[in-house]
């Protein structure tokens, strides 16, 4: 079931894109296989451990408390470079403190020492501590500033000595000023959210009625999309479950003025009820009273999956009709959708005088010849009537009576209907 989805969204991946897919252990071996496979081992970005429970399953001894999101990248070295850096999670804005009342706010401090092994002569240096106190770098170690810089940064009030100013001195890092942080391959339930959040949150916008047995916390997607997404990245969810993805989408939207695009998939039937009807919820908002929630605004269209075009026996399913197996062959080719030829008047100019004329794309001119009572052949006499100007044309049909010498000679090349057209 998987492969073939997954061959056809890494066809769809942006060349920069990255790619998350979350599993349990139970599969995860042979889903690195597969991806491997598909992307190349060499794609193969990390493998994130995400802490979905707070406490262990009473009943089970052993129990899971993780579940993996493997990432992939199209290219790797492309995805690398377009990573960002995440806002500070909740776990580390613990350790910004304000205890000195600067006005610059919350600050963390960092140590003030490095490794000998490259350090210049100007790392080495006595330092006087507010209290009087005389200090020299630890040993085997030196100051990781010149004296110069430090003398600036302790004018400007970011060195801290300690409550009492007689502790080895330390840098302020003030979390207004942060850019955010890297991210490691742990992430705990503090800081992504966890099952049961999930599934009062979900309960919070559907209310009681709608059930969903395994939602995503919508802070774990925000990290995602933090750490591999810019304002106007498209996300693509093709197991959307319960419309997790498009929420994060737009809640941070709605905190960086982003225009960030969602399209969601879903097969089960609660695509409408559930999937869907979250999305219109968390837009327009939800919650009455106290715990009313205010919307995030925007918008989307809602699809539903028409006829086959392709049946099992691998014939053309004629309920789809002519207009739409049309753009989906001149799509397959090349040609963009909506920009394909609609049947046109037989006393239209030049090669589109043909109703089975359907554009042009990477330099070849397309014909797609079908009647829904004959089979159709390629030969003399209709090559004459598609063709009115010298060029390179593909022409579909059911079957071909034109030598190979000829059709080279003349630049044409045949697709056999239904048997050449592509199928995803």
């Amino acid at each position: 079931m998987m492969y073939p989805r997954l061959k056809l969204l890494h066809r769809l991946l942006a060349d920069d894109g990255v790619f998350f897919v979350s599993i349990d252990d139970n599969e995860l071996a042979s889903l690195r296989l597969v991806l491997d496979e598909i992307f190349g081992a060499s794609n193969f970005l990390s493998n994130v451990v995400w802490q979905k429970r707070t406490s262990p399953d009473a009943r089970l001894n052993l129990g899971p408390a993780h579940d993996h999101i493997v990432v992939y990248a199209k290219r790797l070295a492309s995805a690398k470079e377009r990573l960002n850096k995440v806002p500070l999670s909740i776990g580390r804005t613990k350790d910004f403190k304000n205890p000195d009342l600067d006005r610059r706010g919350l600050w963390a401090s960092v140590d003030l020492t490095g490794q000998t092994g490259h350090a210049t002569k100007d790392q080495f240096y006595e330092i006087n501590t507010p209290s009087g106190k005389k200090l020299l770098p630890p040993a085997k170690r030196c100051w990781a500033l010149s004296e110069t810089s430090f003398l600036a940064l302790d004018k400007d009030k970011r060195i801290w000595f300690g409550k009492n100013g007689n502790s080895r001195p330390r840098l302020k890092k003030f979390l207004s000023e942060s850019e955010g942080s890297t991210v490691w391959t742990w992430w705990t339930n503090e800081e992504v959210g966890h099952n049961q959040e999930a599934t009062k949150e979900l309960l919070a916008i559907l209310g009681e009625d709608s059930t969903f047995e395994t939602p995503k916390p919508t802070r774990l997607i925000e990290r995602i999309l933090q750490l591999a997404t810019d304002k106007n990245s498209l996300v693509l969810d093709s197991f959307a479950g319960s419309g997790t993805t498009a929420h994060a989408v737009l809640k941070l939207n709605a905190q960086d003025t982003g225009t960030r695009r969602f399209i969601l998939i879903e097969t089960m039937d609660y695509a409408e009820t559930i999937t869907a009807e979250r999305v219109r919820r968390v837009m327009s908002g939800y919650g009455d009273g106290s715990k009313a929630v205010i919307g995030l605004g925007g918008g989307f269209d809602y699809y539903t999956v028409g006829e086959r075009l392709l049946l099992d026996d691998g014939m053309l399913n004629r309920a789809v009709g002519l207009p739409a197996i049309r753009d989906y062959v001149a799509w397959t080719e090349g040609i963009p959708i909506g920009q394909c030829t609609p049947l046109v008047p037989l006393e239209t100019e030049g090669n589109a005088s043909s109703p089975s004329w359907m554009g042009e794309a990477h330099g070849l001119g397309l014909f797609f010849v079908w009647d829904d009572t004959n089979p159709t052949t390629l030969d003399l006499s209709l090559l004459t009537q598609l063709v009115k100007r010298p060029g390179r044309y593909l022409i579909y049909a059911d079957q071909c009576a034109l030598g190979e010498d000829f059709m080279r000679r003349h630049n044409i090349t045949y697709k056999k209907i239904p048997r050449d057209i592509t199928r995803l």
